[in-house]
């Protein structure tokens, strides 16, 4: 059985989020929010285009046209036509450096969904967003979550679990470290 047919506008933006993609990691090799933020900027500009476009392309609520195709070719050096394609993903010789490659960057269309909605949360409510999503980041790291076997994990033995356990208590609180204390925030009457 043939593999489905993909429109073509799906087809230009995956291969515009691949464009982005190495543009990424041409640029830096491990990208923060902040870093992606300007990189996304810089992109926009290496494509004559305003970042607001830009957006409104991965945002799906704009399509790469023919002009808009051809100049993203032109611009990162493609073959005509290379846009209209699918491009196969080469996979890395190595499956363990595969994670290593990108890991900040969403991998897929639901990466992108989470990851967007997360943004949208903290940037109308950033005290809030970052107080609940660090409790439930630490809600998930904590050792009484992580060796309590789940449905989907199976059971480790002891020895491993409490030595697993205390390697990622370890890692949250290297993680706490590294966020600024909360501000309080002051209440009206």
């Amino acid at each position: 059985m043939s593999p489905p047919i993909r429109d073509t506008a799906q087809v230009r933006l995956d291969n515009a989020l691949r464009l982005f993609e190495e543009f990424v990691a041409s640029t830096v090799k491990h990208a923060d929010a902040a870093t992606l933020r300007g990189l996304e900027r810089r992109f926009a500009e290496r494509l004559q285009i305003q970042p607001s476009y830009w957006s409104q392309i991965k945002g799906r609520s704009r399509q790469i046209g023919e002009r808009l195709a051809r100049q993203f070719e032109q611009l990162f050096h493609k073959p005509p036509g290379w846009m209209d394609h699918d491009h196969p993903v080469e996979a890395p010789a190595d499956p363990a450096s595969a994670a290593d490659v990108q890991p900040s960057l969403p991998q897929d269309d639901d990466e992108r969904f989470i990851v967007g909605l997360v943004l949208t949360y903290y940037r109308r409510h950033p005290q809030r967003a970052r107080t609940r999503l660090l409790d439930l980041l630490g809600e998930v790291l904590t050792p009484s979550a992580a060796s309590a076997p789940t449905p989907a994990a199976p059971a480790r033995p002891a020895a491993t679990s409490s030595a697993s356990a205390a390697s990622e208590m370890d890692e949250w609180r290297r993680l706490q470290q590294g966020v600024a204390p909360l501000k309080t925030r002051k209440t009206r009457p």
